[in-house]
C-alpha cells in the first residue's frame, strides 16, 4: 500500500508548487499533471488541513507551500494524502493488534515490523527538496 495514487498525486502537485513563483490552484495543477480535478481537490484539502500547504481563496486563490520544501518530509506528505501512516504490510505495529489475531505465533512479524520501521525512518529523512531536484 505504501504509495497509492493519492501519495503520487500529492508529491507531483507539491513539486509543481515548490517550483512555482506563485500559488497554484487545483484547475492549473489538474491540467498540468493530467489528474482528475475532484480527486486532486480532496488531496489538496488534506494537505492544507495538515499544514503542508496554505490555501488561498478567491479569484487569485490557490495553494503554496506552508514551509520551505527542505523541511517537508515525504512521511508528512504521504501520511496527509493517505489520511494514515503509510505501511507496506497489513501487519499491525503491535503484535496484540494483529488483524489475523495470531500475532503471538507469527514468526515473520518481527522482520516485517523491523522493515516497516526502517521505511518510516527513510521517509522521515527524505524531503520534498530531495525528490524535486
Amino acid at each position: 500500500m505504501l504509495l497509492t495514487k493519492k501519495s503520487e498525486y500529492a508529491l507531483l502537485s507539491l513539486i509543481s508548487i515548490a517550483k512555482s513563483e506563485e500559488s497554484k490552484n487545483v484547475d492549473v495543477l489538474s491540467r498540468e499533471l493530467n489528474i482528475s480535478k475532484s480527486f486532486l481537490a480532496k488531496i489538496m484539502q488534506n494537505l492544507a488541513k495538515n499544514g503542508i500547504v496554505k490555501s488561498y481563496k478567491g479569484v487569485n486563490g490557490g495553494f503554496s507551500l506552508n514551509k520551505p520544501y527542505e523541511e517537508i518530509t515525504i512521511m508528512e506528505i504521504t501520511t496527509a494524502a493517505e489520511e494514515k501512516i503509510p505501511s507496506v504490510f497489513e501487519c499491525s505495529p503491535s503484535i496484540d493488534a494483529c488483524p489475523s489475531e495470531r500475532g503471538n505465533c507469527c514468526t515473520i512479524w518481527p522482520l516485517l515490523n523491523n522493515l516497516q520501521s526502517k521505511i518510516n525512518l527513510f521517509l522521515e529523512d527524505l524531503t520534498l527538496k530531495d525528490i524535486s531536484e
